[in-house]
């Protein structure tokens, strides 16, 4: 006799031994296994890409490395042929290559009145000191007396048609006084009016004529260069040579007085004989907006040949300092103080010139 569960047992039994198994993929659609040939050339290609930018890297190691003067070194190992043919350069050749670099990089400064040392230094200095040298071969005396730091006003006789003196005074300046100190002009309007001049006077550290200026430099501790006489000076005719022209009303004391500066009187021997002014064209002045327009022996007859200046023997003589530092704040508001400075730094100059000429044996010798 069966039993009721024995039964449903046996149903249990052939309902799982008559099922069907499901077979369930191990790659599904997209994740196919890939072949053996699809293998081997993805293999290859990793292998030449690794191998190219192996030898791109070999190749940039290899690749020359040219170091400017100054920069930094990557690799002295690799750069010490290119540092070592630099250094072989003049230094002249030097100096102009970093000079290059510092423009193409904007690695240089210019001050408030627009004062490019660098550019002074490289590209104006170099031709004026050459003129300084070996055309006018200048003697200088009383270098003592500049200071080799802090503020002073220079005050210089002016002549000889073109402002040579002027240049030749910053030369002495900068290449006698300890430092190497730049003198910082002060000039005409005229001056910065005037295309391509104006913009390299700027450059040079000129600056206008202007006791705002001129007192801004001498707190900053410049060596501030002015000539009282101005146009009158540089434009006098050879018949007035050396003999001083009015000094103005005195602005230069009292930007010296304000500052507390020390006044050092500036005399220079052999500019008046460059251009020996015979004449003078006013109609063509004023045409051109000139103070004046010279006529020398050999300018305008001989058009630009008449231009070049004549070989004199010049003299720079730097006087002794003229103290301000011991009047009291007000001093400035004393016309007759201011008078009586005025007149002093001017004898000061008008005697030494005096004297210059007294022991000048030749205008072209000395």
């Amino acid at each position: 006799m069966s039993r009721p569960y024995e039964n449903s047992h046996e149903g249990e039994a052939e309902d799982v031994s008559g099922a069907e198994a499901q077979v369930i993929p191990l790659h599904g659609p997209g994740r196919e296994k890939p072949d053996s040939a699809t293998q081997a050339d993805r293999d290859l290609r990793e292998s030449e890409e690794a191998q190219d930018h192996l030898k791109q890297q070999e190749r940039r190691a290899d690749a020359p490395v040219v170091e400017f003067p100054g920069s930094a070194r990557v690799s002295p190992a690799r750069t010490r042929p290119a540092v070592d043919a630099l250094d072989s350069l003049p230094s002249s050749l030097r100096t102009a290559l970093g000079f290059l670099r510092d423009r193409l990089t904007g690695d240089y400064t210019v001050d408030e009145f627009g004062f490019d040392a660098e550019l002074t230094e490289t590209l104006l200095l170099p031709p004026l000191r050459a003129l300084y040298e070996k055309w006018f071969r200048v003697d200088t005396f009383g270098v003592e007396n500049l200071p080799a730091d802090g503020g002073a006003l220079l005050v210089s006789n002016h002549s000889g048609t073109l402002p040579l003196d002027a240049l030749m005074t910053a030369v002495a300046v900068h290449d006698h006084v300890p430092g190497a100190r730049h003198l910082r002009g002060l000039g005409a309007d005229l001056v910065f009016q005037v295309p391509l001049i104006g913009s390299f006077a700027r450059k040079s550290g000129q600056t206008l004529a202007c006791n705002a200026d001129a007192e801004r430099l001498l707190r900053n501790g410049e060596l501030v260069g002015v000539w009282p006489e101005g146009f009158k000076g540089i434009g006098k005719p050879f018949s007035s040579r050396y003999k001083l022209q009015r000094f103005g009303r005195g602005g230069f004391v009292s930007a010296a007085l304000r500052t507390g500066v020390p006044i050092i009187p500036v005399s220079v021997i052999g500019a008046e004989e460059i251009y020996p002014k015979v004449g003078d064209i006013k109609l063509l002045a004023r045409l051109l907006g000139l103070p004046y327009f010279p006529v020398t022996p050999f300018f305008p007859l001989l058009g630009p040949l008449g231009a070049i200046p004549l070989p004199t023997k010049w003299s720079i003589e730097f006087g002794e300092p003229i103290r301000t530092d011991s009047y009291d704040a007000d001093a400035v508001d004393d016309p007759m103080l201011v008078f009586t400075l005025t007149d002093q730094v001017r004898e000061s100059i008008q005697q030494s010139l005096y004297k210059r000429l007294s022991q000048r044996k030749s205008v072209f010798k000395g």
